[in-house]
């Protein structure tokens, strides 16, 4: 059987990543929500703390992108829904080069003692081995960042 058959026998399975995690962190809604826009946009790094910020436009239909300078850039989605300061969510490819389409929601709720961030990222498409492992630590990585910088601690 020929490498291209190989392909065109992916079940649903091989097409389509899940991953779901939630944080709780010891702030308000309002700080907590502040904090995200902050770690998705210009605060952005990579797990191993290198500086990758991105741009977000936090508005119904605003783009978040990473801006390489002189016109140059990688466009992770769009702003699908945004209620300041209880969800924003996001469609698009993300740092996926590649046919997929994506949905990523940041939803937050008051609970005794904070707020607790429920995240969820779904896809749906020709996704990579490496990405399909690396995006939970990725994810992992931006919660963790976001509820530090939430609670005052030093991100990194």
């Amino acid at each position: 059987m020929s490498t291209t058959a190989l392909k065109m026998n992916r079940t649903i399975e091989d097409l389509t990543l899940s991953v779901t995690q939630e944080i709780h962190v010891k702030a308000s809604l309002e700080k907590t929500f502040a904090a995200l826009l902050e770690q998705l946009g210009p605060g952005n790094e990579t797990p191993d703390g290198k500086a990758m910020p991105l741009k977000l436009e936090a508005w119904p239909g605003g783009r978040w992108y990473r801006d390489l300078g002189d016109g140059n850039g990688h466009l992770w989605g769009h702003v699908q829904a945004i209620k300041k300061p209880t969800l924003i969510e996001f469609y698009g490819p993300l740092f996926m080069s590649y046919p997929v389409a994506c949905n990523v929601q940041y939803r937050l709720s008051e609970v005794e003692g904070g707020t607790l961030i429920a995240f969820h990222h779904t896809a749906l498409g020709l996704i990579t081995d490496e990405h399909r492992t690396g995006v939970v630590k990725g994810w992992t990585y931006i919660l963790e960042s976001v509820r530090k910088r939430s609670e005052g601690q030093r991100v990194q």
